[in-house]
């Protein structure tokens, strides 16, 4: 017994020892390594000395609801504006053209001097034709007002007579501007940057082909009617002439048919007489 109680202690301690061996060789082989370096960030290529920069993004055509914002007390134009699409048209107009844009721009004061309810008795295709009426397809400075031809094309529409005709004038830094029915003026500039100009007006500018009823066109003048015929009667006069001239034509002719065989009968006798002498 003490014999086999012995061979297990052997074996253990040969286990142990081979259990030490191992473990110290795995700590010479692996700890005993240098740790590797970290891997470093790709590095981007430089670019060329030469390389041309990037050019800018262009600036979007100016929002002229948000100038009149920033401006103040457009709060009925910019309503206008919205729900009609005239912003969105300028806008629209601004990136696609260069001839730029100019607004004649009404404050809340001069929309509250109409007469009470004059905006809500308009149709909604009469309230963007009034407020196109506003705008001018064209940038102008206010010294360009001094030399343009009136009457000036409208966006609401041409310059034919009846068809939103818009004149201004300009005298020294006044600029006035007339519709035929409002006589009104520019009373300063909101904005302006070669492409787009906002002014200020006193008043709201109303064309007369909304707000002056039109004569109506009077209706065409009908064709004459021929007379119609009348019918010929027994009893009519013209029936009783027309009977008395065939008479007269028959009672004629009757006279010259007894003349001449009064003058055969003659000529007969005479021709008898003459016979008998013989």
């Amino acid at each position: 017994m003490h014999a086999k109680m012995g061979k297990l202690q052997v074996c253990s301690c040969f286990f142990q020892s081979l259990l030490l061996v191992c473990f110290f060789q795995y700590c010479t082989t692996t700890l005993g390594q240098p740790a590797q370096a970290p891997a470093l960030p790709a590095v981007a290529p430089a670019k060329p000395a030469n390389a041309p920069a990037s050019a800018p993004t262009p600036p979007g055509p100016p929002d002229v609801t948000k100038i009149l914002q920033k401006a103040g007390g457009f709060t009925i134009l910019i309503r206008l504006l919205k729900r009609t699409a005239v912003a969105d048209q300028i806008k629209g107009q601004l990136n696609d053209t260069k001839n730029g844009f100019t607004l004649f721009a009404p404050n809340d004061a001069a929309f509250s001097n109409l007469k009470s309810g004059t905006l809500n008795s308009l149709s909604d295709e009469q309230k963007i034709r009034l407020i196109q009426f506003h705008t001018l397809p064209t940038y102008y400075s206010l010294a360009n007002f001094q030399t343009v031809s009136n009457p000036l094309r409208t966006q609401a529409g041409d310059t034919n007579p009846g068809d939103y005709p818009l004149n201004v004038t300009s005298v020294g830094n006044q600029v006035n501007i007339s519709t035929g029915l409002v006589n009104a003026s520019v009373s300063g500039t909101v904005y302006s940057d070669n492409q787009l100009a906002v002014y200020q007006v006193d008043k709201v500018l109303l064309p007369l082909d909304i707000f002056v009823a039109k004569p109506p066109v009077p209706a065409p003048a009908p064709a004459p009617t021929k007379p119609k015929a009348k019918k010929k009667t027994a009893g009519s006069p013209e029936s009783s002439t027309s009977a008395t001239t065939t008479s007269t034509v028959v009672n004629s002719d009757a006279v010259r048919f007894t003349e001449q065989a009064v003058m055969v009968s003659v000529g007969v006798s005479v021709f008898v007489a003459a016979l008998s002498m013989l």
